[in-house]
């Protein structure tokens, strides 16, 4: 059975960067659409970006320009700039639009003053 782990997560003052990851394991996600959803405790997940097979990307308005999806053939990445402190959030990888659905167990972001 498949999985996914995110990783990448941690504290940084606002401004600063980070990278997530989400790797597949015991899959291949080339034939999937990756998303990237984040949680705040009490609320739903929010979609923020999906990326393509293709390599085409949507984003959320509320971190366009400032968030970037990319991947290759195992891994979605989520390159964050400009963080803030209102994107912090237990941030979530699925896989759709393939035989493989999956979500991920999560990597927690901090974003401080």
């Amino acid at each position: 059975q498949g999985q996914l782990q995110e990783s990448g997560g941690g504290s940084v003052q606002a401004g600063g960067s980070l990278r997530l990851s989400c790797t597949a394991r015991g899959f291949s996600t080339d034939k999937c659409t990756m998303d990237w959803y984040r949680q705040t405790p009490g609320n739903q997940r929010a979609w923020i970006t999906s990326i393509y097979t293709d390599g085409d990307a949507t984003h959320h308005y509320f971190v366009k320009g400032r968030f970037m999806a990319s991947r290759d053939k195992t891994t979605a990445y989520l390159q964050m700039n400009n963080l803030k402190p209102g994107d912090s959030a237990m941030y979530f990888c699925q896989s759709r639009g393939c035989e493989y659905k999956y979500w991920g167990q999560g990597t927690q972001v901090t974003v401080s003053s």
